[in-house]
């Protein structure tokens, strides 16, 4: 059953940030080990030189931190 709720503007841009953050980190990562895919090209920009690891790492942490807190938001709404 869906829920006729209509979602908050914040909570809807939390969610594309933490895809976006969560699937680019794990793109580079998968580039950087296997050298084949390329996913989401731009993530590279936002990685230093020397390193591209530890940065696609903390992404994929920080993606998952802004869509836990957006879904608190969310849930925080409703209530």
């Amino acid at each position: 059953m869906t829920s006729t709720t209509p979602k908050s503007p914040l909570a809807a841009v939390t969610g594309v940030l933490c895809f976006v953050l969560v699937v680019g980190g794990a793109s580079g990562l998968l580039h950087e080990w296997l050298g084949w895919i390329h996913f989401m090209g731009f993530v590279r920009f936002l990685a230093p030189d020397g390193y591209e690891i530890y940065s696609y790492i903390v992404m994929i942490a920080l993606g998952l931190a802004v869509g836990a807190a957006g879904d608190t938001l969310s849930r925080r709404g409703r209530g």
